[in-house]
């Protein structure tokens, strides 16, 4: 399944919106490497990028909620360390398993679906509540 960011899913903040589509396209390169059979190493070092990337846009969309005083922002906070969890399991599982590119293609509706239900569910109110303080 191709992970695509669609402009549905907005959030109608810039620096958001860019980095969820930043992050849609690495993560949708991960998971065609695996459907390809790429090397190991590539998708490792893919896997390394994703997470390194959802950490940071986790911490610049957390600095961005703190500084507009965002009323969910504690619930958002645990979903993302939860997720960030999440990927730490699939790096363990695909370096323990040797590179199995499986994990990684097994993984793909899990991480689609936390991708699509967040942002649609839970950043789109951040979109909101900036646009009602207007």
């Amino acid at each position: 399944m191709a992970l695509s960011w669609t402009e549905d899913l907005s959030v109608g903040i810039g620096i958001i919106d860019e980095q969820h589509r930043t992050w849609f396209d690495k993560a949708d390169q991960l998971f065609e490497a695996g459907k390809k059979g790429q090397a190991k190493e590539f998708v490792g070092q893919m896997l390394d990028f994703l997470d390194d990337y959802t950490k940071k846009h986790f911490s610049d969309e957390e600095k961005y909620m703190l500084s507009i005083n965002y009323p969910e922002y504690d619930r958002q906070k645990n979903l993302h360390t939860a997720f960030i969890g999440e990927l730490a399991k699939l790096k363990k599982e695909f370096n323990e398993s040797g590179g199995n590119i499986l994990v990684v293609l097994n993984a793909n509706q899990m991480v689609v679906d936390w991708l699509v239900k967040h942002i649609s569910n839970e950043d789109k109110k951040i979109g909101a509540f900036v646009k009602a303080a207007k």
